[in-house]
């Protein structure tokens, strides 16, 4: 062996065996003990101080019926009658973020819908009484109102956007009502579009911070102390957190604050007119793509801003302003933070090959015009209230694309004994088709004294049969 050779093998043997006194030195940098006051102090203390003031508890007081269980029982109900209908008051308790310094306040719409009383109370124990200027149940939001409120703490909007996993978080709310507390964690994950909220399935950002009831409505900031999402839900069996909950970005609160401000009555949200799918890897292969992702348009409305814009049924949609969209809730999100009006860049795939197209966000035509008809005191089913169905009426009753005829809006207390729901699309009155709303009222003053209702409820065809 050479001299050289010899040489060499004896510095990296001297390498090697340094090499872990490094990494061990370098560890115990990292991990060694406080050396300073300054160092021992360090806390969460300062943004918890700046931040609390902001949150707010929720106190909402609302009247609802207690219904029988033998409502509507053509035998029980007689008997049981008078216990049919018993309203009792119900409260409910929550948390709430000041954005203004006017007493512009957000929370959960499960907090506050339906209250005919709403009291926050402030962190110095200040209380003011609220009004819902926009609520939500679909997206689980609400935007309230302080009276006669100035002055007040609030939270800056960061762009939820910007949000990355692994980000320090922290949660302030009222849990269980025992008062204001806040816990820490972290961003465990985004775009979670699979979890029911509300009404429906939204879009949330995951987080590891324990939130509990009494926690909905309440804040979710970062290390600066801006608000990135309001809190709203917990995935548990126990009923308690389990390090797995969910807040609703602030990019879409940032919406909901306009449209109240600008005075809408309702949240209006664009409207896409299609249906479609999460492209996994079974359907990726078939569509010929390199990996599973994006939405594959299975419907398209004639109508549909996205159809206006050259897409057709078998597309997939990968991107709507730079964003990547995997699931339809995906996808609504990023069409409702772009907002009405305005145009929103979409990145779609067909045959193979990649396009892009601009859409114009736009709420669901009205058109034809929906003949929105009410059945008077000389008609045995009064106050029943039935229109033509259109792109509109369609999705505010949530029916599908292609939905066709006559759908009752509100079937009145007589139309519902007798089984009648919103969105039910009536199709014959004893044989005879309903094809326009004004064929309702003559044709069950024709079918007198026994009448027989043919109608669609979801994908099933039901018969009402009752006599005057």
């Amino acid at each position: 062996m050479t001299v050289a050779r010899i040489a060499l093998i004896l510095a990296l043997t001297l390498f090697a065996g340094a090499l872990p006194l490094a990494v061990a030195a370098e560890q115990d940098a990292a991990t060694r003990v406080p050396q300073s006051r300054a160092e021992i102090s360090l806390s969460f203390a300062p943004l918890v101080r700046e931040a609390a003031p902001a949150v707010v508890n929720i106190y909402a007081r609302r009247v609802v019926e207690a219904r029988s269980p033998f409502a509507g029982d053509p035998f029980f109900g007689g008997l049981f009658r008078e216990f049919q209908s018993r309203a009792r008051v119900q409260n409910s308790l929550g948390s709430g973020v000041i954005l203004s310094a006017d007493g512009v306040v957000v929370t959960n719409y499960h907090v506050v819908g339906q209250a005919e009383d709403i009291r926050v109370v402030l962190n110095d124990r200040r209380e003011y009484q609220a009004r819902v200027l926009l609520g939500d149940e679909e997206s689980d939001l609400a935007i309230l109102e302080l009276e006669a409120a100035s002055d007040m703490p609030f939270l800056p909007l960061r762009d939820s956007d910007t949000v990355e996993v692994g980000e320090l978080v922290l949660a302030i709310g009222n849990p269980f009502g025992v008062g204001q507390t806040v816990s820490s964690g972290i961003v465990s994950g985004l775009a979670r579009s699979g979890m029911a909220t509300g009404n429906a399935r939204g879009y949330f950002i995951q987080t590891d911070a324990p939130i509990n009831p009494g926690n909905s409505g309440g804040a979710l900031i970062d290390v600066t102390g801006r608000l990135i999402g309001v809190n709203t839900s917990i995935l548990t069996r126990s009923g308690g957190s389990n390090g797995i909950g969910f807040a609703i970005p602030s990019a879409l609160v940032a919406v909901f604050v306009a449209q109240a401000r600008a005075g809408q009555a309702r949240f209006l949200r664009p409207w896409a007119g299609m249906t479609g799918q999460s492209v996994d890897a079974d359907l990726s292969d078939s569509l010929g793509l390199g990996m599973p992702g994006g939405v594959a348009i299975s419907q398209l409305h004639p109508a549909s801003p996205f159809a206006k814009a050259g897409l057709k049924v078998g597309d997939v949609v990968l991107t709507v302003d730079a964003q990547p969209v995997n699931t339809p809730a995906e996808m609504l999100f990023r069409m409702s933070i772009r907002g009405l009006d305005a145009e929103a860049e979409v990145a779609f795939m067909r045959d193979g090959q990649p396009l892009g197209t601009r859409v114009l966000m736009t709420v669901p035509p009205d058109t034809p015009a929906r003949e929105e008809t009410a059945l008077g005191a000389q008609d045995i089913l009064e106050a029943l209230v039935v229109a033509r169905i259109n792109p509109a009426v369609a999705y505010e009753l949530g029916l599908p694309l292609s939905s066709e005829g006559v759908v009752v809006l509100d079937p009145g207390p007589l139309g519902q004994r007798v089984g009648l729901q919103p969105g039910d699309i009536l199709r014959a009155v004893n044989g005879a088709p309903v094809s326009r709303p004004a064929d309702v009222g003559p044709f069950l003053r024709r079918a007198a004294p026994r009448y027989l209702i043919e109608a669609e409820r979801g994908n099933r065809r039901i018969q009402l049969r009752f006599r005057s």
